[in-house]
């Protein structure tokens, strides 16, 4: 039976989910406060911090992708759309069956966990306000939707239209720690569009799921095969990223539901984005 999916925050990751649910006949409603011109995929400008802006939401949702981005990267902004904006969303929403909402969250929820393995089951401790305020959103929409809801945390994104990595290695801008192993966690930017689709489709899904490839790398390592795929200078040596934290994410549970990514590593994903970079440049 054909969906109407709500995608609230329909910005890079979400379109990309917009677009697999349409190639294969589903309805999307992308929500943006700014719609852009030819975004291809049928959208409601609407705040989510204004009650009022979501009163024109169609009355047949089914199915709900919640993926906003802050205006600012500060506690002020986040809240106003991982908990106030969400509550708005919620209530505008309460009156209708919604059979599955995806809450896309960060692995920002995890601490310093010294380079060891984590995964759905261990202990949250957000060093950072992000994570502090993503965590707080987590638990509002388990108290609202129960078994409903379903968390995605994902790692950092890379791929198409995100190249700040690969453009500060390539300036010799970024630096990289050896001792101890810093692990990096990361997930292509598609196969967190598909892991998402993924999940709306589980008849009976998990509360919970990390989304990160197969391959947690040191960061020196990912750094030097980036700087080898580009030709230039391995990054020289320097500070760990602040507020990280050292970690090797587990995609156990998703691979266990079915889910494969087609970028199980990322130096092969920084690889291909890096020769499509150039073929594209000419």
């Amino acid at each position: 039976m054909t969906k109407r999916v709500l995608i609230a925050g329909c910005g890079d990751v979400g379109l990309r989910v917009a677009q697999r649910l349409m190639a294969r006949g589903e309805r999307v409603l992308g929500l943006r406060r700014h719609v852009p011109q030819a975004a291809g995929v049928p959208m409601l400008a609407a705040d989510l911090s204004d009650v009022d802006s979501l009163r024109a939401l169609p009355d047949d949702i089914d199915q709900v992708v919640y993926l906003p981005t802050p205006g600012a990267r500060e506690p002020a902004a986040y809240r106003a759309v991982f908990v106030d904006g969400l509550g708005h969303l919620l209530d505008a929403l309460s009156a209708q069956r919604v059979r599955r909402w995806v809450w896309v969250s960060s692995s920002a929820v995890y601490g310093d966990h010294a380079g060891g393995w984590v995964d759905e089951t261990t202990p949250t401790a957000p060093p950072g306000f992000n994570g502090q305020v993503l965590l707080e959103g987590e638990r509002l929409l388990a108290e609202r939707l129960g078994q409903r809801a379903v968390v995605l945390r994902l790692a950092g994104l890379y791929g198409p239209g995100r190249a700040g990595l690969i453009e500060r290695i390539a300036q010799g801008r970024a630096k990289a720690v050896r001792e101890p192993a810093h692990w990096a966690n990361r997930m292509h930017v598609d196969d967190a569009a598909a892991a998402i689709v993924h999940l709306l489709d589980l008849a009976d899904p998990h509360a919970l799921y990390l989304g990160v490839d197969d391959t947690p790398l040191p960061i020196d390592v990912l750094y030097a095969r980036i700087a080898q795929c580009l030709g230039v200078a391995v990054p020289a040596e320097g500070p760990a990223p602040a507020g990280v934290g050292s970690k090797r994410l587990s995609n156990a549970r998703l691979r266990a539901s079915g889910f494969v990514p087609r970028w199980p590593d990322a130096r092969e994903g920084y690889a291909a984005q890096i020769k499509a970079m150039r073929a594209t440049a000419g």
